[in-house]
């Protein structure tokens, strides 16, 4: 199965707890709370969790949560934890209330809400049934492998295995937006075929990854011999998957060069394209995806990976390729089998992740409910856990953020005033999605069957697909969201030139009604901005007001600010995590962009709050010092090795270190809050703060 409905932009799980939202009232922009005198006092920056022996000119991630890092072990169930994490569990719990409620209510109508969220939880949770079977589920596919005798049977089945949602071999294909035309779907093809998650795992001989190769290598040969495949015969199979996804791995674009929209939106016509993969006759093989109607042009983000696998098809023979095919099944399927495919799928992530014991079931199955039927899932959250005036709250607050952004923009020293009109322009042009989409996703037509826990999945993974292929040749609908609402999380979209925030970010640390202004504007606020920043980072400025790909800037501003960018750049290369590893300061660009944005907007609105401008001190520190001890405290976090070093290949975001501490270096403020001096590690001059937006 290949379950992967949700996205993930702003950094790792932000899930957070919404059980002290109240009443809004009040000024614009400003909650209004009655605060009752049977909630105890609660300390929202404590004192408690920081190492003060720390100076936070040093290292203000360690001043700020040391002593809570030092204090809270990482579960064994967890690959990292801290804020986001304990507020993630907490998410889950209440998702497995709802879950198991609406598993144990007997009568509901067929095809309901509850019928078909609870049968699904409950045919996951029926581990006797799945033990029953093994893989059984697969061997219809795995037969149908077997009879492949052609190169034009091994194209047949990796059509029929996308039509049918089963897997996605050799490239990705779908219905997207057209970038440079966004009101518009068109038919796009993306590199793909291999298994590991990123091209350098396969590319890199250091000891790390030989490592990872090695367990990757086992992983395959176990899952073979677990279907009635000879110890040697596995071997071989786990060689020859291993050398073919290495050489579509040379073949792929690396996750930074892919950060240039202008790099990946390539247009061609059919036969165009055809022209370029002479072995696939995309003119067939598109009716046959079901992506109906006119098709005059496809978008293809990596040309040269398309020439090169369909130069592979004629080279590679077809009995390897049979066991690449078989090799997809199986992987996909693994941890929806029998517990001995499980157990070897998580002992080879746990290799890659260092997680120490698998995720429980009921989780698991909470997990996958959100991403595969999140609409369904998310009305019973938002009913049980998110009133209109969190809602309401978060408006008022996206509106006075823009309104700073626009002050800023104005104000800038080295953009010019007819790229500045552009930008303003843009940022009043910004939409916002708040907690839950305006109209539910019904998943009309598909079946869940409380005793058919392989087939609910082939059901839904068929359902998303031909939902995905039918969009073709409708107009693009801008209202639906691009995340489930119990996802705790937030993200811009460049082509729809809009900020999602779902219900389950609006919870502390990020926010709390009763919490002071400085706690709420150092998180919440500072997502916000952190939102708003990437339609002006790297790749979002590319785009303009009605999200199309399109340079609305001066050859001189685009200059200026690729020379700012670019000192981000080199700010990040300079940080390590583990031992000798960088950080990716070009891979990280747009977060670490955002970041900085983010947070200086946030800061902005901040003062202009009666807090902001008082010097008042709350529980020993001012407002200002509670402002940023209150971003610190949003990624207070640890991590597993494994974990860390993988995301430095995979992840657009830094390291939690260093989006609490990189940004503050260049924000004048924060030297003031805590009085940073020359001979602080942290310290920079003013003419060495990097200022952008």
């Amino acid at each position: 199965m290949k379950i992967k409905y949700t996205n993930f932009m702003l950094m790792g799980l932000l899930c957070l707890s919404v059980t002290t939202v109240a009443a809004i009232g009040g000024k614009k922009g400003k909650a209004v709370t009655k605060k009752s005198s049977a909630i105890p006092p609660k300390k929202f920056i404590d004192p408690a969790n920081m190492d003060l022996s720390v100076k936070p000119g040093d290292n203000f991630f360690d001043y700020a949560n040391g002593t809570w890092v030092k204090t809270h072990a990482i579960p064994d169930k967890q690959t990292r934890w801290g804020s986001f994490g304990i507020l993630a569990q907490e998410n889950t719990d209440r998702l497995l209330v709802i879950l198991k409620e609406a598993s144990k209510t007997p009568g509901l109508p067929k095809g309901s809400l509850k019928q078909r969220v609870g049968d699904m939880y409950a045919s996951g949770m029926d581990s006797v049934s799945i033990e029953k079977r093994g893989y059984e589920p697969i061997k219809a596919d795995l037969e149908r492998i077997h009879q492949i005798n052609s190169k034009a049977g091994v194209v047949n089945e990796m059509t029929y295995e996308r039509s049918h949602a089963i897997a996605d071999p050799l490239f990705g294909v779908g219905v997207r937006q057209d970038s440079k035309h966004p009101t518009k779907y068109i038919v796009g093809f993306n590199q793909g075929g291999t298994s590991l998650p990123d091209r350098d795992y396969y590319l890199k001989s250091d000891a790390r990854n030989v490592k990872i190769q090695n367990a990757y290598k086992t992983y395959i040969t176990t899952l073979f011999t677990l279907t009635g495949t000879s110890g040697e015969t596995a071997v071989k199979n786990a060689s020859i998957i291993f050398g073919i996804e290495t050489e579509l791995a040379k073949a792929q674009l690396s996750r930074t060069q892919m950060r240039d929209p202008k790099v990946t939106y390539n247009k061609f016509s059919v036969n165009g394209f055809e022209k370029i993969t002479p072995h696939l006759t995309w003119s067939q093989i598109l009716p046959e995806l079901k992506i109906k109607g006119a098709i005059d042009s496809v978008l293809v983000g990596q040309p040269e990976f398309f020439k090169a696998a369909d130069a592979m098809l004629v080279s590679k023979p077809v009995d390897d390729w049979k066991v690449y095919l078989e090799w997809n099944i199986l992987k996909g399927s693994a941890s929806t089998l029998s517990s001995p495919f499980v157990k070897a799928s998580f002992t080879f992530s746990s290799a890659l992740s260092g997680q120490k014991v698998q995720t429980p079931r009921n989780e698991r199955m909470s997990g996958l409910i959100d991403r595969s039927m999140g609409e369904l899932l998310g009305q019973l959250y938002v009913e049980k856990y998110f009133p209109p005036a969190a809602k309401e709250y978060m408006v008022n607050l996206v509106n006075n953020m823009k309104i700073v952004l626009g002050d800023r923009i104005k104000r800038l020293d080295w953009m010019s005033a007819e790229t500045k009109d552009h930008a303003l322009k843009k940022l009043a042009a910004f939409s916002v999605k708040i907690g839950y989409p305006d109209k539910w996703e019904t998943y009309n037509g598909l079946v869940i069957d409380r005793n058919d826990y392989f087939g609910n999945l082939r059901r839904i993974e068929e359902w998303h697909y031909n939902f995905n292929v039918n969009q073709y040749g409708k107009p693009v609908d801008k209202k639906r969201f691009n995340m489930t609402p119990p996802t705790v999380n937030a993200n811009y979209s460049p082509t729809n030139n809009e900020i999602t925030f779902p219900a389950g970010i609006l919870q502390f640390p990020f926010f709390d009604f009763h919490a002071d202004d400085a706690v709420n504007y150092g998180g919440i606020a500072a997502v916000i901005g952190h939102e708003m920043t990437h339609g002006f980072d790297d790749q979002g400025r590319q785009y303009d007001a009605d999200g199309s790909l399109h340079d609305w800037w001066s050859k001189g501003d685009a200059d200026k600010f690729k020379e700012r960018a670019d000192m981000v750049v080199d700010q990040y290369n300079g940080l390590t995590v583990l031992d000798t590893i960088h950080v990716n300061g070009r891979l990280t660009l747009g977060e670490n962009l955002a970041d900085l944005g983010g947070l200086n907007i946030a800061y902005e609105a901040f003062k202009k709050t009666k807090e902001g401008q008082s010097t008042a001190k709350i529980d020993g520190f001012t407002p200002d010092q509670r402002f940023f001890l209150s971003w610190a405290q949003v990624w207070r976090s640890s991590q597993r090795p494994e974990s860390a070093a993988s995301r430095i290949l995979t992840d657009p975001h830094s390291p939690e270190q260093h989006r609490t501490n990189a940004p503050l270096t260049n924000i004048d403020a924060w030297y003031n809050a805590f009085n940073i001096k020359p001979g602080d590690k942290m310290y920079k001059k003013p003419e060495n703060r990097i200022k952008i937006w």
